[in-house]
C-alpha cells in the first residue's frame, strides 16, 4: 500500500483507520491524480485541482451503500457501489485488478458490518444484551400471543377472539 497523503490523515476521525489507499494510474503525463481512500468507516474520494494547490473530498459512509458490484477486466477492473437512497452509484473505475479486488473485499466487509445491527462494533457501539430472565419472558409472551384457537378443518392457528379461521375461513 502506498503512503497515505498528509491531507487525508488530517481529515480522519479519532478511531478511523485507513485500510486501503489507491492512487489512480494514468498512462499519460498528468498533474492532477485522483485517489480513493478506504477507511474502516467510509470511502473518501480525493480530487486535487489547480496544480495540486486545492483538493476536494467526497466521502460515502458504508451505512449509505446498499450493494457493491465488481466488474473484472483483463488488466483493469471497476467497483460500483449502489447507494441506498437513490442517486448516481459511486463508480470506482479503471483500477488495477489487484487493487480493485482488495477494495471490493474491504467494501463488502464494511457494508456487512455497518448494515447488520447485531454485529459487534456496528456504528461504533456494542450490541445491547438483555438479562436471561427478560429473554425468557419475551419468548413466553410471544408464544402465548401466538396460541389462539385452532381450526378443526385445516389445523391452522388464528388470533384470539376471532370467529373464523384466518387460513381457510371455516367458523371456529
Amino acid at each position: 500500500m502506498e503512503a497515505v497523503p498528509s491531507d487525508i490523515s488530517k481529515i480522519l476521525g479519532p478511531s478511523e483507520q485507513v485500510q486501503l489507499f489507491i492512487k489512480e494510474k494514468i498512462y499519460h503525463p498528468k498533474i492532477n491524480v485522483d485517489s480513493v481512500v478506504l477507511t474502516n468507516q467510509r470511502i473518501i474520494l480525493r480530487h486535487p485541482h489547480a496544480l495540486g494547490m486545492k483538493k476536494d473530498y467526497t466521502d460515502y459512509s458504508y451505512a449509505d451503500i446498499a450493494n457493491a458490484i465488481f466488474d473484472k477486466g483483463l488488466l483493469r477492473s471497476s467497483v460500483k457501489c449502489v447507494l441506498r437512497f437513490g442517486g448516481d452509484p459511486l463508480h470506482l473505475g479503471d483500477l488495477p485488478n489487484s487493487a480493485a479486488e482488495k477494495a471490493y473485499g474491504i467494501i463488502r466487509e464494511n457494508i456487512a458490518r455497518f448494515q447488520n445491527p447485531l454485529t459487534v462494533g456496528a456504528y461504533g457501539m456494542a450490541p445491547v444484551s438483555y438479562p436471561a430472565y427478560q429473554q425468557q419472558a419475551t419468548a413466553s409472551a410471544v408464544a402465548a400471543a401466538a396460541a389462539g384457537p385452532v381450526c378443526k378443518k385445516c389445523g391452522g392457528t388464528s388470533a384470539r377472539g376471532s370467529r373464523f379461521c384466518s387460513s381457510c375461513g371455516h367458523s371456529l
